[in-house]
């Protein structure tokens, strides 16, 4: 931040305790300089960025200068503001918000237009550090002491968290977690945390060992730790006291696992079971984590109160609470079943309830204290200012809002081409096939070459997808293998992360290859980054770009101090200046590349990992690879409602989960990855029963999330292999398949509304209701747009489920047409071939025939569904859906809306035009009341008109 001071300068004395204290500020051309007279931050830096948005600098040193941010890409407004001082504190105000700051200690509130205080700054510190021999700071930053405001956002975090006030969530890239460092409030205010580390939101200590902080008794009565009992095929062959579960990383495996045993990838059957009590002298609710993958089990105090499983080579956190009495043992077990996989308990003592419930924001490293923060009056509003800072989201193509089918991963070009017909010749619309990793030869990753023996034809391949009437997405990394003349091209260039090769780490693929990732952060490497696809990939023709792996996660499973190493240094700094943005300045290469070669085409990214501003580069983001387990559907839910409500709008699952467990893998199944065995075996009927209700639920599912993709690995899931002919399970999903298709003008306007108006295609229900206190947790529910209302089913063999009802509104069943009142939870049919999706009464929900792909039938008819007992409106949006036409203002809109008390719907008058535009269409409306089903009638209208553009109305019987 660079602020141009003005020529007058405002200095006061303060008097405290008896003594003069020298304070000054000092107003400038954007906002205010303060330099308070104690208190960690020596300098405080205010500008205005918007009317209702102030950006804010905390600095340990005065007149330091910062590194230019990454993820903003905002100046300054030319907005009029005033600067005034009172007593010990200045003032700064700016239409829309105001900040006030003491100084005394450089504290600082923020008001908003009325001057009521919504933001008040409670704690705060600044430590020196040294990173990679260079100075910088760790800091704290806390908000709101003892506040019951609720906060959403920060990216996508699984471990089925809605409302975030008490909760801790970590900022850290991993394959299933997305950190973005920007939080909103029900309250109508948001702050941006600018810092580019590993950040934390609540407790600013890091978890650590259960030994840190808690006593622990084996079963011996041993202090010190636990008791850890082997078994290998049934059978106990050690017991041993350790003083921590600490199989964390793969190092603590080699190192920690009992040598007397072997190796515990060459075992089978091995069962890990540890007990012990635990203490403390810190009574209350204690925060703890099982880090797993494989089979784990874990027991407090004789309840169950975690059953999970993981693939082995991808673990992740599982969060739980124990609430201890003061000395009183708390006894633990915890049963591991692993393959290959690893283990671990974290923990954390209670923080004070006041500190527990905040806004703390913390960064392992800094140059300042740095955020931003904004207020308006509605969380779509905060979003906006997000987006104004970070970067508008462009229009994705109208087609990536149909069907993607994928699979990890189609072995030759005649699988993938084979899918494409299949769908055709059924008549199921797909918009998108996508090719997966490893198309190029075994030795080859980063040549950017196909494997011609495999792929004879890639320029064919995607010509016949094209002819097909469907687009094709191609699977892009930013690793490359050591032998490989890009890599060395990169490393000569000094652009190349080289450390794993160095130290001759080996990936997976058949006898393992030296590898790693090139360094995004330079606009030179990113230039050549792109300059190496585009003859070999970008110039045959694919549609969309898939950036797999950019966390980067160039070593899996490495230990934290370790991996940092891996990452850097950039021209940052060290790995862990910079450990989260690498998502951000990678898809900036593909994007700027793109935009320069392809002006007037709508890009697409799909990318594993995301950060704050990634939004502007044309990025979709999905989850990672998650596994086909019910708790994991469940952790979707609330992790893409939090996604979406951090502003970047497009967001996606792999539908029934990526990996599987063995038991289900059966049938016609493909390839795994990390060299594992992918055989078939015979599956029990009662699992084969559930995984088709898992996937099945899951699809369901995804036909309501922002984009709706299927993909996993072993287990094919294209629709005529994973559901058997003539089933429920098919009728189904080819059922949800066309209503996707027949609610795209729904679909396609409000994903319009994520670029025109910075909207959110899935919404918390906070966003449209926020007067309701009962909807501020509800993790299972969701929006999808301002008008459907969806509920996952995510417990097997459920056939019912309670949904609640928001207040101010009352909702019909999509199914049934049993219209529910608003404030209260109600028990909803739930049958196997259906989830509960409600619609709002008022709403116009606009709805075309089935089609094979978007825009087949342009011209085709609208039913505009009008759901009566309430006033509505919609605005209808069209564009040419794959042009950029639209940022020249090339789309039209009509208005339309209902009132209730006349029963009159108004088709209003278009405004706009663009390309290609059918300039007469028929609308037909139909009118739902109380007891009409939507979904067995899809097809049903009371009246049909002919519109040319001008206005015209219905009225309703």
């Amino acid at each position: 931040m660079h602020i141009k001071p003005m020529t007058v300068a405002v200095w006061l004395a303060l008097a405290a305790a008896g003594q003069a204290h020298a304070a000054s500020f000092e107003k400038t051309a954007t906002g205010v300089v303060v330099r308070p007279d104690q208190g960690a931050a020596k300098e405080v830096r205010l500008e205005v960025m918007r009317n209702n948005i102030i950006h804010v600098v905390k600095l340990d040193q005065p007149g330091k200068r910062l590194t230019p941010s990454l993820m903003t890409v905002a100046a300054p407004c030319a907005c009029k503001f005033t600067v005034a001082g009172k007593g010990q504190a200045v003032t700064l105000k700016a239409g829309k918000i105001s900040a006030t700051v003491s100084l005394a200690d450089g504290r600082v509130h923020f008001a908003d237009s009325k001057g009521k205080v919504f933001l008040k700054q409670a704690a705060e510190a600044i430590a020196p550090v040294t990173v990679g021999g260079k100075p910088y700071v760790a800091i704290t930053e806390g908000f709101n002491h003892g506040t019951r405001d609720a906060y959403y956002g920060l990216g996508q975090h699984q471990n089925g968290q809605m409302n975030l006030n008490g909760e801790d969530v970590l900022l850290a890239q991993h394959n299933m977690d997305v950190a973005v460092p920007f939080v909103v409030s029900d309250k109508n205010y948001g702050v941006l945390w600018d810092n580019n580390a590993i950040s934390r939101f609540g407790d600013p200590k890091p978890y650590g060992p259960m030994g840190r902080d808690l006593k622990l008794v084996d079963d011996e009565g041993k202090p010190g730790g636990l008791t850890a009992r082997y078994y290998v095929g049934g059978k106990l062959v050690l017991t041993r006291h350790e003083k921590d579960i600490a199989y964390q990383y793969l190092k603590d495996v080699d190192e920690n696992w009992p040598k007397e045993l072997g190796k515990l990838k060459e075992l089978k059957d091995v069962k890990v079971v540890w007990d012990a009590t635990l203490s403390t002298d810190k009574p209350g609710v204690h925060k703890m984590q099982l880090y797993s993958s494989d089979y784990a089990t874990l027991t407090v105090d004789g309840k169950q109160v975690l059953d999970v499983w993981r693939q082995g080579w991808n673990p992740w956190y599982h969060n739980f609470e124990v609430n201890f009495t003061k000395d009183k043992p708390v006894k633990l077990h915890l049963e591991w079943k692993p393959s290959s996989g690893m283990v671990a308990i974290t923990h954390n003592d209670p923080l004070p309830q006041a500190e527990r419930h905040s806004l703390t924001m913390s960064s392992e490293v800094a140059e300042a204290i740095n955020y931003h923060v904004i207020s308006a009056e509605s969380i779509d509003k905060v979003i906006a200012g997000y987006r104004h800072l970070t970067g508008q989201a462009p229009m994705m193509p109208k087609w990536s809002y149909g069907f993607w089918q994928s699979r990890q991963r189609y072995e030759t070009q005649e699988q993938l081409l084979d899918v494409v017909r299949e769908y055709r010749k059924r008549g199921w619309p797909l918009d998108a096939i996508v090719q997966d990793w490893f198309y190029w030869p075994q030795d080859g990753w980063g040549t950017h070459d196909f494997d011609k023996a495999r792929f004879p034809n890639p320029k064919a391949m995607v010509d016949e997808v094209h002819k097909n009437n469907a687009r094709i997405m191609l699977s892009i990394w930013g690793k490359f293998y050591a032998n490989t003349d890009n890599y060395k091209e990169f490393a000569a260039k000094g652009h190349m992360w080289t450390k794993n090769v160095e130290d001759g780490a080996l990936d997976w693929v058949g006898p393992g290859y030296k590898n790693s990732h090139y360094d995004p952060y330079t606009k030179e490497a990113r230039d050549i980054y792109y300059r190496q696809l585009k003859t070999k990939l970008v110039d045959l023709g694919f549609d969309a770009w898939w950036m797999d792996n950019s966390e980067a996660d160039v070593l899996s499973n490495s230990r934290l101090e370790d991996f940092k190493q891996l990452i850097g240094p950039t021209v940052y700094g060290a790995g862990e200046v910079t450990f989260n943005p690498y998502s951000l300045v990678h898809s900036q290469a593909m994007i700027d590349g793109l935009r320069r070669d392809q002006p007037d085409k709508r890009q697409f990214i799909l990318s594993r990992s995301g950060f704050a501003g990634i939004q502007r580069n044309a990025v979709a983001v999905w989850s990672g690879d998650t596994v086909a387990r019910w708790n994991n559907l469940y952790d979707q839910i609330s992790a893409g409602v939090n996604f979406s409500m951090s502003g970047i709008p497009n967001w996606t699952h792999d539908i029934g989960g990526y990996a599987q467990e063995d038991r289900f893998q059966s049938g016609d199944v493909g390839s795994a990855q990390e060299n594992r065995n992918a055989g078939k075996v015979q599956i029990k009927p009662e699992d084969l029963r559930e995984w088709q209700e898992l996937n099945l639920r899951w699809f369901q599912f995804g036909a309501f999330s922002p984009l709706f993709r299927s993909h996993g690995e072993v287990v094919k899931r294209e629709i005529h292999v994973i559901s058997p002919e003539g089933s429920e399970m098919r009728d189904s999903m080819v059922w949800y398949d066309k209503l996707r298709y027949r609610l795209m003008p729904y679909i396609y306007a409000t994903a319009s509304d994520t670029h025109h108006n910075a909207g959110t295609i899935m919404r918390g229900l906070v966003m449209d209701f926020p007067a309701d206190d009962q909807v501020k947790d509800i993790k299972d529910q969701y929006l999808f747009g301002h008008s459907l209302m969806v509920a996952p089913v995510y417990e097997y063999g459920a056939r019912e489920r309670s949904v609640y009802m928001p207040k101010g509104a009352s909702w019909y069943d999509f199914d049934t047409g049993e219209v529910h009142k608003g404030g209260a939870s109600v028990t909803v049919k739930a049958p196997y071939g259906r989830i509960p999706v409600l619609v709002k009464a008022g709403a116009i929900l606009p709805m075309g025939p089935v089609t094979q792909y978007v825009d087949e039938c342009p011209d085709a008819p609208i039913t505009l569904n009008i759901y009566t007992g309430a006033d509505g409106s919609f605005s209808l949006y069209e564009d040419d859906g794959v042009t950029n036409a639209y940022t020249r203002g090339e789309f039209s809109r009509i208005p339309l809306s209902y009132n209730d008390k006349t029963g009159v719907v108004t088709i209003g008058a278009r405004s706009g035009q663009y390309k290609g535009m059918v300039s007469k269409r028929e609308f037909r409306v139909r009118f739902i009341k109380p007891g009409m089903s939507t979904s067995q009638s899809l097809d049903d209208a009371q009246h049909t008109v002919s519109y040319e553009g001008k206005a015209v109305t219905v009225r309703g019987k």
